[in-house]
């Protein structure tokens, strides 16, 4: 199953637990995130990408420059260990890991959770690549992907007991658009880019295949 059809399977669901609305409620969200100029305003393929230094899921801190220094880096910005779409991208991400660190690649997922929100993501989901915290969303805003999420989804999430300021550590409020990025060595943008929409994300396969066109020939 590709990943397409695994989060359309879901997103399925969804709108059969939600009722004759769930449309609504998604275009809602999908709109506010274009309002606050995401893509236009997002980084795509031939910009360059800002270094940058975030704690791992142990506090550890993680830099940009040192991950490209031993090859090209697949960087993916999630929502939240909350999002059921997101874990869905990271798991499938998980599959190939093999074939990007035989490509000389490096795995990097950033969120704007607290590294022990993002520990426990990283250990439920079986995720052997870095996972980031990314608080107040600084390197999502440096990427033009950060947005304000609305009161409408913020009532959504305390129903379903999804607290954002205490995910996030503060309450900002605002979230990344999703996004996946392959970064050459030399901090270019060589594939990839911004979604609003959050149920639709890059196939691993087609990650993995920019991956290999940086390879030496």
């Amino acid at each position: 199953m590709s990943l397409k059809e695994e989060l359309d399977a879901f997103t399925a669901v969804v709108k059969e637990r939600l009722g004759p609305h769930a449309p609504d409620l998604f275009a809602g969200q999908i709109d506010r995130a274009r309002d606050h100029g995401v893509p236009e305003a997002s980084l795509k393929p031939g910009d360059t990408a800002p270094d940058f230094t975030l704690p791992d899921a142990t506090g550890r801190p993680v830099t940009l420059a040192a991950l490209l220094a031993e090859g090209p880096v697949v960087l993916c910005f999630y929502r939240g260990g909350w999002c059921p779409y997101c874990s869905i991208q990271l798991r499938a991400l998980q599959q190939i890991l093999p074939d990007l660190q035989a490509a000389g690649t490096t795995m990097v997922a950033v969120s704007p959770e607290t590294p022990d929100n993002a520990l426990t993501a990283k250990e439920r989901e079986g995720l052997a690549f870095h996972v980031l915290s990314d608080a107040g969303n600084v390197v999502a805003k440096q990427f033009g992907l950060a947005f304000p999420v609305s009161d409408r989804v913020h009532e959504i999430l305390v129903m379903v007991e999804v607290d954002l300021a205490r995910q996030n550590g503060q309450d900002s409020g605002e979230i990344p658009v999703p996004a996946t990025y392959v970064i050459a060595p030399d901090r270019t943008i060589a594939f990839g880019g911004a979604e609003p929409d959050y149920r639709t994300r890059i196939e691993p396969e087609a990650v993995l295949a920019a991956v290999r066109r940086l390879q030496p020939r």
